[in-house]
């Protein structure tokens, strides 16, 4: 028998390119019986799909996944016209992520060390209204919005949004290296070179490293004529 006063159930739609992860935070929300799992997606195009076919109250996405980030696919989200919450969980803590997810419109950055039940809250919090934040980012919030951030720099100059590190990277694919050349050169692992270049792609809203070289090379010519 159906309950009258049952909990009005909140729909998910969780997008991340780790099949292990996802199925488990699936599982994880699944337990609470005011929250169901509308859909399941590995990457964008798949997102997209359910999104329309499943019409959840909130997005749960991964900030870095192949072949374009989830700052990519929340524009994306945005652009056919879906207002819900996007919630951005990901392992970065880094400050500057933070910024590009929330000027992005996202509503909120999790962490993906955060307790479970700290998901959930947040998740519920984000479908009432509220911008949800992991508590470790707390005072990089804090930060940006005391003006320590750099969002009125990138309006002029994208590459503000990028890292050192990720700068550096990005002169290296305008030079045509491969990963494994770049991470020769860096002293770094392949694996952290990938990392490196999927944050440019999505900070930069490419789709791929030839479109991020190409950027590299007409920023470092018009640097020339001024």
């Amino acid at each position: 028998m159906t309950r009258l006063n049952a909990t009005p159930q909140l729909s998910v739609l969780l997008v991340d390119d780790h099949t292990l992860f996802r199925k488990g935070l699936a599982e994880l929300l699944e337990q609470r019986a005011d929250i169901k799992v509308a859909g399941i997606a590995g990457n964008a195009d798949a997102a997209l799909r359910l999104l329309d076919e499943t019409k959840p109250d909130v997005v749960i996405t991964d900030l870095n996944m192949p072949p374009c980030g989830g700052l990519a696919l929340l524009r994306q989200i945005r652009a056919v016209g879906w207002q819900g919450p996007v919630l951005i969980l990901t392992v970065s803590d880094a400050e500057e992520d933070l910024s590009s997810a929330l000027r992005a419109g996202a509503q909120g950055y999790l962490l993906k060390d955060m307790e479970p039940d700290d998901v959930v809250d947040a998740v519920q919090r984000a479908v009432r209204g509220e911008t949800v934040v992991a508590p470790a980012m707390t005072l990089k919030l804090v930060h940006l919005l005391q003006g320590g951030g750099t969002a009125e720099a990138d309006k002029t100059d994208p590459l503000k949004q990028l890292t050192a590190r990720e700068r550096e990277i990005l002169d290296y694919l305008a030079q045509g290296l491969s990963n494994k050349a770049i991470a020769r050169s860096l002293d770094i692992s392949h694996d952290t070179v990938k990392l490196h270049v999927r944050h440019i792609l999505a900070k930069l809203n490419f789709t791929s490293r030839v479109e991020a070289a190409v950027f590299a090379i007409e920023q470092k010519s018009a640097q020339a004529r001024r």
